[in-house]
């Protein structure tokens, strides 16, 4: 089964709790606070695995959690971090934020990494509290939580040439002449339904990756036929071999075939235009091709190269993958996404984000204050309400970021239902 696009559910480790712990030990006076910190939660990790060529085990399994970090011990002793989650996935993998729509990461080297959601840090034990003021705290900090995110992962074969073009035109025969790929042929459309790659060697010791695409239709852009499944494949090729049934063989203009099949590349992906083309004119050992040849020629004009071959009698492909070799060497890479185009090794790419608040209040239909925010909900996370001094240490903290004054502004009174996550408190004056 080939897959090519699944969207999957992972969540990084949270950190370990810290602990609330004293010395007690003979002959030791006034033994302190020993109270460890919680050890790291996992990251969640992707790497690339050439071995993979599919998607298809995400179909199974689609929710990964990372393992928390260790709880801090007594005796001053952390808390293990947790080893990274590592989920390896075949090379051209594009990974983005379903919610967001930003791209992650765009993994093809076999080996490559990329933190998609990083683990929590570990809480704070006792001991980090000691102060002149307060040698002996009863106070500790929870883990923070880890990071979570819905993904979409994409693959996107990697080849250096992409075959396109009308079904049965001879993508997949051409393929399995020039390369030891094996595609399935037959005398109907839709033969090819997963993108088969192929090495090709020049015989002049230069190599390049061929795909044969599954035939585009007139609208695969829209959703017609089955090649807007595989457009997305074509975007990572850098020459584009338009392949043409030179014949008319099934009652289709030529020119009215490369013009449809341009059309769907333009509106899938502008870049698409960008790449080089090399038109290849099969079926030329059918009657009437080398009229229709001379008209193609005629329309087309000099700008793109065609090379008549027939792929069923093999003439015509030495001088065809030269000139593919060629174009390769001049051609560079077309990055996915602007913002991951290569910057040079050692280089740090900072971009400005907004800051945001601290905490935001709404109201309820019942009337209840309700806090939300990214800051003021970590904290309550890592809050040990099992102590009252984590308590106090949480109220102050509120206190200090202006919430209770912001309440106050509100129209808050003693009483008053606050909601903080799924937990509610009552506002005091």
């Amino acid at each position: 089964m080939f897959v090519d696009q699944v969207k999957i559910y992972v969540k990084a480790g949270n950190g370990g709790d810290g602990m609330v712990a004293f010395r007690r030990e003979k002959f030791v006076p006034n033994g302190g606070p020993a109270g460890g910190d919680g050890g790291r939660g996992a990251n969640v990790v992707f790497e690339v695995d050439e071995g993979l060529r599919t998607l298809v085990d995400f179909r199974y399994k689609r929710k990964f959690k990372a393992p928390h970090g260790e709880n801090g011990m007594s005796k001053s002793m952390h808390g293990r971090g947790a080893r990274d989650l590592i989920i390896k996935v075949p090379p051209g993998t594009v990974v983005k934020d379903t919610d967001t729509g930003e791209t992650l990461a765009d993994l093809v080297a076999d080996g490559q990494q990329a933190i998609i959601v990083k683990g929590g840090r570990g809480g704070r034990g006792n001991k980090r509290f000691a102060t002149p003021a307060n040698p002996a705290p009863e106070l500790s900090e929870n883990g923070e939580p880890g990071e979570d995110r819905n993904i979409q992962l994409e693959l996107k074969v990697l080849a250096d040439v992409g075959l396109v073009g009308f079904p049965s035109v001879g993508k997949s025969t051409l393929l399995s002449i020039v390369s030891a790929a094996r595609p399935k042929i037959a005398a109907y459309h839709f033969t090819t339904l997963v993108p088969n790659l192929g090495m090709v060697d020049t015989g002049d010791g230069r190599s390049f990756v061929m795909a044969d695409l599954p035939g585009l239709i007139e609208g695969a852009s829209l959703g017609v036929g089955l090649g807007h499944q595989f457009l997305r494949h074509i975007e990572r090729t850098r020459v584009i071999v338009h392949v043409i049934d030179m014949s008319g063989s099934e009652g289709r203009d030529p020119y009215e075939d490369y013009l449809a099949i341009n059309k769907e590349l333009e509106d899938y992906n502008l870049r698409l235009m960008e790449r080089p083309q090399i038109i290849v004119a099969n079926k030329m050992d059918m009657p009437g091709s080398e009229e229709k040849l001379e008209a193609f020629k005629e329309k087309v004009g000099s700008e793109i190269p065609i090379f008549p071959i027939s792929a069923l009698t093999k003439t015509g492909l030495k001088p065809l993958l030269l000139s593919i070799a060629d174009r390769l060497e001049d051609t560079p890479e077309f990055p996915l996404d602007e913002l991951l185009e290569k910057e040079e090794e050692n280089t740090v790419l900072y971009k400005f984000q907004e800051e945001a608040p601290e905490f935001e209040i709404t109201r309820d239909p019942d009337g209840a204050f309700v806090l939300s925010g990214e800051k003021i909900e970590r904290l309550f996370a890592m809050t040990n309400f099992e102590r009252d001094a984590s308590i106090n240490r949480f109220s102050r903290q509120l206190r200090a970021m202006g919430v209770d004054e912001e309440l106050r502004k509100r129209g808050a009174e003693d009483g008053d239902t606050v909601r903080l996550l799924d937990f509610e408190f009552e506002f005091q004056e």
